[in-house]
């Protein structure tokens, strides 16, 4: 039987799910992305290497055999010089199935670990439910003692409510030494990266912790029900950033639009639209209600009603639909209107592909 796991590729909001991951790093100040590939490595690094962040360097690096997150970031660190290492930077390390960490949540993380002088510093979250995530226990003094697994826990570590998203900042120069004091000794026989807090923690180092306000942005994607709703999440952001940007939809919690898709202002978007890939539209067009379009790119003032197309350009002020299907390559001149039911082939219409 296959798993039903989403992969680092799984698609959110029109793009990988790994790749929302990296546009929060890229909002940061950072020297390097390391993304660290298992399964289907070669896939996943030609994708990210065509649609990274403008700007962010990525090296890859390959866990041949997966022995856990502490073993991850051991051949992570692979991906540095050893003077990088002891230079007094900071290293920020986060799973790839967290696509709703926000920038600001992590640029946040960033700056409280360099103000407070800590070794490593954790981004926790508090649920009231928080089963299956490693809980956040603390000593007598309330400082961070260690994170234990769910499977690992005590009774009384299982009501602890705060728990650990997974996402890190550490001081460079202790981590690697921390990695190497790690033991497989657990339930699931791996190295966990959450035992190098325990570890720094007995070494007398400082280990801090950032709340996160909202826990939906450090939800994991395990699941295809997870996927649903991280992709429901996504979405919503996409609308609501659109339109404070001058777009109107009529119906926001029915409008599909990929985080690829340009709209200029002034556009309005009716419900039960989808809008894909590369699509571009241009302003004052109005596209909707129930149209799906792939790849396309709209003119200023088009309209658009019940209309399906991929890779098809509409021209200004042109009117198409409702109850329209446009082949792959069409293009409608400027202010030409096609009715109902258009199927003609490319070649039959103006500038055929």
């Amino acid at each position: 039987m296959r798993s039903s796991r989403p992969k680092p590729l799984h698609r959110l909001c029109g793009r990988p799910m790994v790749l929302h991951v990296l546009d929060a790093l890229a909002e940061i100040d950072l020297g390097r992305a390391v993304v660290v590939v298992g399964h289907g490595a070669e896939r996943v690094t030609k994708a990210l290497l065509e649609q990274a962040p403008a700007g962010l360097a990525i090296d890859f690096v390959e866990q041949h055999v997966q022995r856990g997150t502490g073993d991850a970031v051991s051949v992570a660190l692979t991906a540095f010089p050893d003077d990088e290492l002891d230079d007094g930077g900071d290293i920020v390390v986060l799973p790839g199935d967290t696509p709703l960490l926000r920038p600001a949540t992590l640029a946040a993380l960033v700056r409280t670990h360099r103000s407070s002088d800590a070794a490593a510093t954790v981004l926790t979250a508090r649920l009231g439910d928080p089963t299956g995530y490693g809980r956040i226990v603390r000593g007598r003094d309330q400082r961070v003692a260690r994170i234990v697994e769910q499977a690992d826990a005590t009774e009384d570590e299982q009501a602890i409510d705060e728990i650990n998203t997974g996402i890190y900042v550490f001081r460079r120069s202790v981590v690697a030494p921390a990695l190497r004091r790690l033991s497989p000794e657990n339930a699931q026989g791996e190295y966990y990266l959450t035992d190098i807090i325990e570890v720094l923690h007995d070494a007398g180092y400082p280990v801090s912790t950032v709340v996160v306000a909202d826990p939906m942005e450090a939800a994991g994607v395990n699941d295809r029900a997870q996927l649903a709703v991280a992709e429901a999440e996504l979405r919503d952001r996409t609308n609501e950033r659109w339109m404070r940007r001058g777009v109107t939809m009529i119906d926001p919690e029915r409008t599909y639009i990929d985080a690829s898709v340009e709209l200029a202002a002034d556009v309005t978007v009716f419900p039960g639209s989808l809008l894909q890939g590369t699509t571009v539209v241009g302003a004052g067009a109005e596209i909707g209600p129930n149209c799906h379009l792939v790849d396309c790119t709209i003119g200023e003032r088009a309209t658009l009603s019940s209309t399906v197309a991929k890779r098809v350009e509409i021209g200004a002020d042109a009117v198409v639909g409702p109850f329209t299907w446009l082949p792959m390559g069409t293009r409608v001149a400027p202010g030409e209107v096609i009715g109902p039911c258009f199927s003609g082939w490319p070649d039959e219409h103006e500038g055929g592909a």
